[in-house]
Order: C-alpha cells, then structure tokens, then sequence
C-alpha cells in the first residue's frame, strides 16, 4: 500500500522503497563512473540511489513519451495526414543547490539508453537570463535568478520553435565561473526526440495579461515536468557547503566572477554564502519556486543526507 490515498489528494505519494519496486527489474545501463561524472560538485549521488529513484522515473517517463507517441498516430489519422513529430519536453524546477542539474543529467543518461535511435538534449535556463550589463542597467544584479531577471521573449521563441519542429535552434550558453552568457556561444538542438529543459523558475504560471491578450508561457510547452524538493533549512546548509568547495576550487581562477571570495577564511566565506542565501536565494524561493510546486507531474523530495526519501507522482 501507498502512503498517501488521500482521495483529496492531487498526488499519489510514494516512499523510497514503494518507488524502487516499480523499477520492475529495468536493467541500469550506467555505471558507477559515468555516475559520477554526471552529479555535482556537492551531489553525493551513489549507484543504488539512480537505481532506487532515477531508473524508475525513467521508466515513467518512457511509458509517457509512447503513449504520447499513440496520441500523435491518433491525430495524424483523425486529420487523414502524416504531421510531424516534435520533441516530448521535460521541465525540470527546483531550489539552488536543491540539486536539478543532476537530475537533469542522469535522467538525459538514462533515458538515451532506452533505445539506440532515441536523442535527448539538455538546456539548463541560465543561458536566457539578462547579461550583466543588461541587469545592472535595469538595477537586477541582486535580482538575479528572479523571473524578471530572464530573456522570457528569447526563451518562448526558442520553446516555440522546438515545438513548431524547427531544426538547428540555437540556446545561449551560461557560464558559472563567468558569472554571465558566453557571446557567440550556443548550444545546438536538433529535433530530439527528448528535450529536458532546467530551470529555477520553469513552472510558473502566465502573469495575467492587463490588456487581456493571451500568450503561452513556458510551462505550456512541457510534456511532464519534475520539481527536486527538500527542506528549506538542508537547502541552505546545501547551499553553503557548496560556496565553501567553490571557493576552495572554481573561484580561485583569475577569470571567476567570485575570485575576490577565494581569499576569505572559511567563517566569513559562510557569513557571506548565509548573507548571499538569505538576501537572494531563500528570497527567490519562497516567493516565486515553491509557489510552483504542486504544479509539477512528479515531486521528488530529499532527506537531509541528499537521498530522496519521498516521490509523488500526481494523479491523471
């Protein structure tokens, strides 16, 4: 039995082990050094927790992306046409250091091992915020990461054009020891057949619009989309240890926009990331990525330790 079969629930709630169970024997096709190689700086993600949570959502998800694939068949024959195929997209959301960017990776791992015709491409939001210039002119540097902090036209023109089924469409690249876009940098993608598209604030919702048009918004072009949740209080101690390993490691080169953070001792390397966290991020979290939450198709939650100890699959 479930946990949850609360009626009055949108969510299906499942534990660790209730999740595993619907692995239902899928073979994990990586391996633990490809594993590590995909989770982050502060992701201790082991092999048996890809096979326990990940593998399974995997699973899901392919079972999701067939049957729209028999919803496609089905139009095609009600118009008597043969349309063509667009990418199936994932949106991905969650918290700073909450830990999206490996969940992003390893479900992209293993749902390109699913089949060896299937692609799969990744593009992380990062690339459609403002650039520096552009946010310091409009006064958002301490805004960073907020909605208003983004390109929102060029990232549903790039949406758009996946689903319209345009080939060859180009996404900005971000680069963290920048702190900023890369100019003249993209990343190129090419009618996948999966795209996972990650991002804080991915699952908003359209503002209403005061001249009372309608305009799409990015989660009107997902296909399924995932929320990584955790306490606010491990997310912060998250958050820390990580600035405490970048500064360690990434902001000692001359190019990181947080070199001047290198130099400080590690007390007041955690006054500042407490401060940053507090001021910005928590900020940003509770006004604008946790309202989004029970928009998700699936919520993954983690423990204090990284593991996911909770999964909620909502309800069709």
């Amino acid at each position: 039995m479930y946990q949850s079969q609360n009626q009055n629930s949108p969510y299906i709630i499942f534990s660790k082990e209730e999740w595993a169970d619907l692995g239902f024997g899928t073979t994990l096709n990586l391996t633990e050094n490809e594993i590590i190689e995909l989770r982050g700086l502060n992701e201790p993600m082991s092999i048996d927790e890809v096979r326990d949570v990940y593998l399974p959502i995997s699973r899901l998800l392919n079972l999701y992306i067939s049957g729209t694939e028999k919803l496609f068949e089905a139009t095609n024959l009600f118009l008597g046409k043969k349309n063509f195929k667009v990418p199936f997209i994932i949106g991905i959301a969650g918290s700073v250091a909450v830990g999206k960017s490996t969940t992003s990776r390893i479900l992209q791992a293993l749902l390109s091992k699913w089949s060896d015709n299937i692609t799969v491409s990744l593009v992380n939001t990062d690339g459609f915020l403002m650039s520096n210039n552009n946010l310091e002119k409009k006064v958002l540097m301490e805004r960073k990461g907020f909605p208003e902090s983004y390109n929102l036209s060029l990232l549903l023109d790039f949406l758009n054009s996946v689903k319209s089924g345009k080939s060859n469409i180009k996404a900005p690249v971000y680069s963290h020891l920048l702190y900023d876009n890369v100019p003249g940098r993209f990343i190129n993608v090419n009618n996948p057949d999966i795209l996972i598209i990650e991002g804080l604030n991915v699952l908003q919702p359209a503002p209403l619009p005061k001249d009372g048009s309608a305009i799409p918004y990015v989660s009107d072009f997902f296909d399924f989309s995932i929320f990584v949740d955790a306490d606010e209080k491990n997310i912060k101690n998250w958050y820390i240890q990580r600035f405490l390993k970048l500064k360690a490691t990434a902001f000692k080169e001359e190019k990181s926009y947080f070199n001047k953070y290198s130099y400080l001792s590690d007390k007041d390397a955690i006054d500042v990331a407490t401060s940053l966290w507090e001021k910005i991020n928590y900020v940003n979290l509770i006004e604008n990525i946790l309202p989004t939450r029970q928009r998700a198709s699936l919520i993954i939650r983690k423990s204090q330790n990284h593991s996911v100890d909770q999964i909620s699959l909502r309800k069709l």
